[in-house]
Formats: structure tokens, C-alpha cells, sequence
């Protein structure tokens, strides 16, 4: 059977540029025996147009830097197969970070805000002690932190989410996730209230508008909702008790 010829419609816009206003380019390509969009972009900027931007860097689905919005929905272009597809092919940038030029996003700056709103390390008051044995974990605790932390920060989930597209200081699903890791980790000394004063708002786990688009659109298959459900309950227990307190003070 010969191979099909794919119509790529790409868009195109260079910040350093803006007098020149975003478009649609359009290239062709011969579609290949297990042909990936990382691939083809490559095939294009090569043969066609140096001028492409687009980021990549590992090509096996763990980096997480060539996420881009494929044909309406935010996957990872090395991890894509153009033939589960039309073809005829869109490409467009992810939403909600900032675009650096064609279809290459900095989601490095918007990971950054989230671990340092998040603050994402261990909270502990002991002194680390290189020569003292390490803490043994309980095996279905560590299975917990391990899950969460398959993330690959590709911002899917985020370019996904209608709450994060509207709302600037959202977390978002990858937020929730970081924000639960750490609250199954015995060795973080955090409260519950200081966990809430994190993520216990429409800004954190009550923003989310339940589409679960962050499931739909996550890459390694991350439990997104499960994460947020366990987040919303601890933070609606927290919440519910502070305030029961707060009313019977005297």
C-alpha cells in the first residue's frame, strides 16, 4: 500500500516579530512507516523550513517539552503516530504559557511559579545525617509518591483545563498532583493548615470545574481526579473543623 501524503497546517508566529501577524503555513509530506509528529517536524524543518520552531528534547515521552496542541488536543508530539490520525494535520502552540515562537511554549517559567507556590520539597525539621541509615517507607506509601510523581511536566493538563485557561494563578491538575505527593509523604512536617493555606481555594483544589480534561489529555495516564478528589477532601475536613472551632471561641 503506498503511503499517504500529509497536509500539515501549522501555525506561525515570532514574538520578536509582531509586525508580522500569526498564520497558518502549510507544508506536504510523505507519511512513513511508524511516523511520529516529532518525525515529520523534523522531516519539515530539515528538508522544508529551518525557520520552524518547535521544542524536543528526549523522544521517548519524558521529557515532556514537545506537547503541543495536535489537531484540537494537547499531546506529545514523540509520542503521537500520524497514523491514528487525519491526513490532514493542525498544529497550534499550547495555551495559557507564554509562546516563544511557533509552536514552542515556556512551560519551564509556569513550573517554576507552581513549586515555588506550592513549595515543593520536603518540609522537615531534622538535620540530614549522610551517614545515618535511610528512613525506611512503607511500600503502598512509596507506590503513592512514585505515582504522582510520574508527572513529566508537559503542561497537557494545563493547556487542557478551562479553569486554567480563564484563571492565571490556577494550579491546575499538575499543581493538585505536586500538592498531593507531598501530603502522603511522612517525612513532610506540614499541617493541614498549611497545606490549605496553599491549595484550599478556587485557586488551588476548589477551582476545577470537574470537565476532566487533565485526565483526558495526560500522557502517562495520571490519576488527575483521583489526585484532586483526595486533595478537596483533606482541604473540606481541614476547613470544616477550623470553622466549627472558630465558632465555638469564645
Amino acid at each position: 500500500m503506498a503511503d499517504r501524503q500529509l497536509t500539515f497546517e501549522i501555525f506561525r508566529y515570532n514574538p520578536l516579530k509582531p509586525e508580522v501577524a500569526p498564520y497558518m503555513q502549510t507544508y506536504k509530506l510523505a507519511e512513513t512507516t511508524g511516523m511520529t509528529i516529532f518525525v515529520a517536524l523534523n522531516m519539515i524543518r530539515e528538508e522544508q523550513d529551518p525557520s520552524l520552531m518547535f521544542d524536543f528534547v528526549c523522544r521517548a515521552a519524558i521529557c515532556g517539552s514537545c506537547a503541543m496542541v495536535i489537531n484540537g488536543r494537547p499531546r506529545l508530539a514523540c509520542k503521537t503516530l500520524t497514523n491514528t490520525l487525519p491526513a490532514k494535520i493542525k498544529l497550534f502552540p499550547l495555551p495559557v504559557f507564554k509562546l516563544v515562537g511557533d509552536l514552542a511554549v515556556d512551560t519551564g517559567t509556569w513550573f517554576r511559579y507552581l513549586s515555588e507556590k506550592t513549595e515543593s520539597w520536603v518540609h522537615t525539621s531534622k538535620v540530614p545525617d549522610p551517614k545515618v541509615q535511610e528512613e525506611r517507607m512503607d511500600n503502598a506509601v512509596a507506590n503513592q509518591i512514585y505515582e504522582a510523581e510520574r508527572c513529566i511536566e508537559c503542561g497537557c493538563c494545563i493547556a487542557g483545563c478551562a479553569t486554567a485557561n480563564i484563571r492565571d494563578e490556577f494550579l491546575g491538575a499538575a499543581g493538585i498532583n505536586r500538592v498531593a505527593r507531598f501530603m502522603v509523604d511522612p517525612r513532610d512536617e506540614r499541617s493541614p493548615g498549611e497545606y490549605f493555606e496553599i491549595v484550599g481555594s478556587e485557586e488551588g483544589a476548589f477551582g476545577c470545574m470537574g470537565l476532566m480534561a487533565c485526565d483526558d489529555n495526560c500522557p502517562m495516564e495520571l490519576p488527575l481526579q483521583m489526585q484532586l478528589a483526595f486533595v478537596r477532601r483533606k482541604m473540606a475536613a481541614y476547613g470544616l473543623g477550623y470553622k466549627e472551632k472558630k465558632r465555638i471561641k469564645p
